[in-house]
């Protein structure tokens, strides 16, 4: 009986937690919402969505692109558009 109260007592802990304390960003998908966020093409300036054009990882940054075009341009020289994203590669 002792063992049965033990694991109800584990298992309503768990529930409460995953409802409403740490675990309840993975249940109800609240934590950062990345997917809302947009990047700013270093090329052109057009804002891209983080889920749509193209990626180029560049010294430990993302850059996104809305065309290829843009991305072949920054690939010939990367340093001349730097300056316009952050270390996270989020826009200014």
């Amino acid at each position: 009986m002792a063992d049965w109260l033990t694991f109800i007592i584990f298992a309503l802990l768990f529930y409460f937690m995953m409802r409403h304390g740490c675990g309840a960003h993975i249940v109800h998908g609240r934590h950062d919402k990345k997917e809302d966020k947009k990047h700013t093409d270093p090329v052109c300036g057009k804002q891209v969505d983080i889920k749509k054009g193209y990626g180029k990882m560049h010294k430990g940054i993302l850059h996104r692109f809305c065309s290829r075009n843009c991305l072949d341009q920054f690939e010939i020289e990367p340093d001349k558009y730097k300056k316009n994203q952050h270390s996270d590669g989020g826009d200014k």
